[in-house]
């Protein structure tokens, strides 16, 4: 059996069908996960997430390096299910792997991956995971 690992205090927006929830971790760093509906399809969202803080300099999808990553990721998780559950007529998500322009050079897809490794954890056999590039996008099946 897989290692639970408990995501972190979530702050909700201010209203509960709003779109954007934070979290802070432990070494402090806050990181804001938004959704976006699209604007061609109410029915289909964006999902964005990265850090706020100052200290990185704007850069929003910076490595932290602080070895929460497992934690950060449970939260994220936990998160897009409160979306879910909330906005139940959603019938697709997308997101990218952004990168910082530091980690373009390194790890091209590492972070795609991670993603995409706990994002499946929201989805039942009912959604489909097509990854296109950079992009990911989750489709409700009929």
């Amino acid at each position: 059996m897989a290692e639970s690992i408990q995501p972190y205090q979530i702050i909700p927006p201010a209203i509960k069908s709003g779109t954007v929830y934070s979290f802070i971790t432990d070494s402090e760093v806050n990181y804001e996960v938004r959704f976006g509906r699209k604007q061609n399809n109410i029915l289909n969202a964006t999902i964005v997430f990265g850090v706020t803080n100052e200290e990185y300099d704007g850069e929003e999808y910076s490595v932290t390096n602080k070895g929460e990553t497992y934690r950060v990721m449970a939260t994220i998780v936990d998160i897009v299910r409160k979306y879910k559950e909330e906005h139940p007529n959603i019938n697709l998500f997308e997101y990218t792997g952004e990168q910082s322009e530091k980690e373009k050079e390194k790890n091209r897809n590492v972070r795609l991956a991670l993603y995409s490794r706990y994002i499946r954890r929201v989805f039942n056999d009912k959604w489909v995971v097509e990854t296109n590039n950079n992009k990911v996008i989750i489709r409700k099946t009929k």
